[in-house]
């Protein structure tokens, strides 16, 4: 099954997840990253530095943040980018096993199953990477809640063609926006912008390749077909969404977490950052028949649209 699409980084035409897996096996040979190496993981931590770039804080522009001293601003934005690497190393897990299941019985001679093994293997180094890049911030791990860890689990074990690798694409995706405003930020920790850096030039990859593994999987795809993908994928979205931040980040940080929480629900600023810089995921998921009705108000709940 293939399907053709125009790279957004070059003139040339693919044909299907074999074509790509092999050009992103050759760019992934060209520049890859070792994060144990690529990191300076013993340099000092300037007090001042941030974890996020403020106006990425959930609570930026509210009430409560204007409360805030500059120190405690800062150690917000740093056990919010630890809760968000957190989530990032949970559903890093939950797409490995998924495209494991994917490629178990796959054309071990194909470029496909090649890349889709270099990619688990960069998950990995992902994982380990904002582990410890967490411990070095904050010394604390996040989780989502209890419901999800178990939607989660159910999903790893279920999933595959354009759910598996829809839901890998949201996941990517919306880590992505948070991430790539983070790289060129001086007031953010430097460990935290190297970090970002390595994971967003390498999601590029994975992102490129999960949207025509998404193209091949959905060609023959009846409408029925397309309107329940939509639907889980969206709903895939909300859980990730609503589990970025966990509310013990902020009692860590020093906050009242009721009051937190609901300040961020209600915070116009991150809606409007989060629906701006998801503009390229939802025309895919527009390309792709996958924004049903349904779908739309998921994602108008968590102000992706």
């Amino acid at each position: 099954m293939t399907a053709q699409l125009q790279s957004p980084h070059t003139s040339r035409v693919d044909t299907g997840p074999t074509e790509v897996g092999e050009r992103l096996l050759r760019s992934a040979e060209i520049k890859s990253f070792d994060p144990l190496v690529d990191i300076d993981w013993d340099a000092p931590l300037d007090a001042d530095k941030h974890g996020f770039s403020p106006e990425w804080s959930s609570l930026f522009g509210t009430d409560y943040w204007n409360e805030l001293t500059p120190e405690q601003q800062v150690r917000l934005t740093r056990h919010e980018a630890a809760s968000v690497m957190s989530m990032g190393i949970w559903f890093e897990m939950v797409l490995q096993q998924m495209m494991l299941r994917d490629q178990f019985l796959g054309r071990y001679h194909d470029a496909e199953f090649r890349w889709t093994l270099t990619e688990i293997a960069d998950e990995c180094r992902h994982s380990i990477m904002f582990a410890r890049a967490s411990e070095r911030i904050t010394g604390t791990s996040y989780y989502p809640p209890t419901h999800v860890q178990h939607l989660s689990r159910l999903l790893s074990h279920v999933a595959g063609g354009e759910w598996a690798y829809g839901s890998i694409l949201v996941a990517e995706e919306i880590l992505d926006v948070l991430q790539r405003g983070v790289m060129a930020d001086e007031r953010v920790l430097p460990l935290v912008r190297k970090v970002n850096e390595i994971h967003v030039l390498e999601e590029s990859r994975h992102m490129h390749f999960a949207r025509e593994e998404m193209r091949a999987s959905l060609a023959n795809a009846s409408a029925a077909r397309r309107r329940a993908s939509g639907n889980l994928i969206a709903t895939v979205a909300y859980f990730i969404v609503r589990s970025l931040i966990s509310p013990q980040a902020y009692a860590d940080a020093g906050l009242d977490p009721a009051r937190a929480v609901r300040e961020a629900k209600a915070n116009t600023h991150f809606h409007s950052m989060l629906r701006s810089s998801c503009t390229h995921l939802v025309d895919f998921l527009d390309e792709c028949g996958l924004l049903t009705p349904r779908a739309v108000r998921i994602y108008q709940r968590i102000h992706v649209i």
